[in-house]
């Protein structure tokens, strides 16, 4: 191409930067294909994309990108994460509604307002004003643990410690947010969230059970459990995850010195928190589900994986249940014993590789669809069907 005069090369060199410009955006939009291989529609499972799975060069920045919907332009809530705390975000996530047995294509391209203010629907802080609590929650289902104040106080016999590695349930009836709010008028005084005026209450009884889904080793017949934990650290709260590590003091099991923490994550629309255990000192742990003052009926299913619970609770009726990926729940102990709090329902689940995986949550009849234990029981059983057979995402371009 032969160029007669300055204002023209001008023109041309800003024309090709404009194309070339054009094209590099482009080619960092990507479409992927989302596919579920179930005979059942699926949504509230977290898709995860990171920059090496889109085939993304390692310079750009997930938290630019968004999610759209081909076949309806629908753009996508998104979340971005960075797990391993360096300042760059790791994976984008997304939450697809996927038709049984069917496939969708989505767009991932550059947001035209990344700086859109989003929704913190899933939620996690350390909770100093209430001695030392770590509390979480999404719009379903909220959660709590204790600190090393606490145990100290219990130690020393100070009047309003808590002595527990056991996970304490929150049980709300409302989709928005209730930590702030409930510890807030316990603390000014103003109320407490052990009575219900509507949005739900704490009238769960950890002690020294497992609560739901709190661990411990068994050695000779013996189960041993650690103390509250000591340390924490907040990955991420946003619209679609809270995610967080919890840390232990070494412990003992008769004689063997284990090591333990948490990296604990909720994600919008579940009932069950997800527990990946990092561990060393034993082959298997048992997660455990209280069984209080042992009314609750107990269900089973050892091949597909869950454990439940079903029991009145005041004027109501609660299902607490454990979740574990195929093949890793290897039995179960319907532990009753007369001391007080210890009788639980354990799920023994192997280690491997120092580390255990399993999803451990509840519904409340007031809170919840769920009326009967037959409901918790089929919730539990299509979760572990999902958990064993996730969306698969393929790149298309």
């Amino acid at each position: 191409m032969k160029i007669k005069n300055n204002t023209a090369l001008k023109k041309y060199l800003i024309f090709t930067a404009i194309l070339a410009s054009s094209f590099a955006v482009h080619s960092q939009n990507k479409i992927i294909t989302v596919t579920n291989s179930l005979p059942i529609d699926r949504e509230f499972e977290t898709v995860e994309l990171t920059k090496k799975s889109l085939k993304l060069p390692s310079s750009v920045k997930l938290e630019d990108y968004t999610v759209k919907e081909i076949s309806s332009n629908l753009v996508l809530e998104t979340q971005t994460v960075d797990n391993d705390g360096d300042g760059i975000m790791d994976v984008l996530l997304f939450q697809p509604k996927i038709s049984g047995s069917s496939s969708k294509e989505f767009e991932i391209k550059l947001s035209d307002n990344s700086s859109a203010t989003k929704n913190i629907n899933c939620y996690s802080r350390f909770v100093p004003e209430r001695t030392d609590d770590y509390a979480w929650e999404n719009n379903k289902v909220a959660f709590r643990t204790y600190g090393p104040v606490a145990q100290k106080m219990v130690e020393d016999k100070v009047a309003g410690g808590t002595l527990t590695s056991g996970i304490d349930a929150w049980l709300k009836r409302v989709d928005y947010p209730i930590i702030n709010k409930w510890y807030e008028k316990a603390t000014n005084g103003t109320g407490t969230y052990h009575k219900d005026t509507g949005e739900g209450l704490d009238n769960f009884h950890v002690g020294d059970s497992r609560g739901v889904g709190g661990i411990a080793v068994k050695v000779d017949d013996k189960y041993y459990f650690s103390k509250n934990f000591t340390s924490w650290k907040t990955i991420t709260t946003g619209p679609i995850r809270t995610s967080f590590i919890l840390t232990y003091a070494n412990w003992d099991a008769n004689g063997k010195k284990i090591t333990e923490s948490k990296l604990i994550s909720l994600d919008y629309g579940s009932y069950l928190s997800r527990f990946e255990i990092n561990i060393t000192g034993t082959k298997s742990i048992a997660a455990g589900l209280t069984l209080h003052d042992k009314k609750g009926t107990i269900g089973t299913n050892i091949k597909e994986g869950w454990l439940s619970h079903w029991e009145p609770i005041d004027d109501s009726e609660i299902g607490t249940g454990i979740v574990a990926p195929k093949n890793t729940l290897k039995s179960f102990d319907n532990h009753i014993t007369n001391d007080k709090d210890l009788s639980n329902l354990y799920g023994n689940i192997a280690v491997k590789n120092h580390k255990a995986i399993y999803y451990v949550g509840f519904g409340w009849k007031k809170g919840s669809p769920f009326q009967t234990q037959k409901d918790w029981e089929t919730y539990l059983s299509s979760f572990a069907e999902k958990v064993n057979n996730p969306l698969v995402v393929k790149i298309k371009k």
